[in-house]
């Protein structure tokens, strides 16, 4: 599932960042944008917050497609604004990582899944950090903002990946939360894409 959606989101990106006559469209609409904003926040907490949803087929599978077109449309409107060659070099870094963390996760004796509070608090911290950032538009602040949520969303691959393994691990979700597991899981790789594209950005 999550090859999937990675694979809907690299084909809608390539459209953005490719054809330019996609990316002006997109940019002198840009309700569009703010349209899958709200549509990506709403989708994802029903997808996260009602069980019966998240667990009811085709409707789950529904809902978490017509999530990843509208995330697609947000990482290749965020995407259009690098260089070709800075998006190619952050899927690349990103691929990487996500293999090596992934197969990592899988193999590890390190149980992760007990660490989610911290991981929440760390996601709290570097929210308001990048307010700070944002505000003073310091580049050195936005960059060590873009390290540490590379950081940040690095671990929680690992801890969501070991959270769907199950096993002897501490915490684990329930195979009928297949939905909920792709969900994270793909929030994670997308999230990690997103900041490792702003640090190479800012080469």
């Amino acid at each position: 599932i999550v090859t999937l959606q990675l694979l809907i989101t690299v084909a809608i990106t390539a459209l953005f960042v490719f054809l330019k006559p996609v990316k002006n469209f997109f940019y002198s609409n840009s309700w569009i944008l703010w349209v899958a904003l709200g549509c990506t926040l709403a989708i994802m907490i029903v997808l996260v917050c009602c069980e019966s949803v998240s667990r009811k087929y085709p409707i789950n599978i529904i809902l978490l497609m017509v999530f990843t077109v509208f995330e697609s449309i947000l990482v290749g409107a965020i995407s259009a604004v690098y260089s070709i060659n800075t998006v190619f070099i952050a899927l690349g870094i990103t691929s990487v990582v996500v293999i090596a963390l992934t197969i990592f996760a899988f193999q590890t004796k390190i149980d992760f899944t007990g660490y989610g509070i911290y991981l929440f608090v760390f996601a709290i911290v570097l929210f308001v950090f990048g307010i700070v950032a944002a505000i003073l538009r310091s580049q050195i602040l936005n960059i060590l903002y873009a390290a540490l949520g590379a950081g940040l969303f690095s671990f929680y691959l690992v801890f969501d990946t070991q959270l769907m393994l199950g096993g002897n691990h501490k915490n684990s979700i329930s195979p009928e939360d297949y939905i909920f597991a792709a969900l994270n899981i793909y929030v994670d790789i997308i999230n990690l894409f997103l900041m490792i594209l702003r640090l190479v950005g800012y080469r």
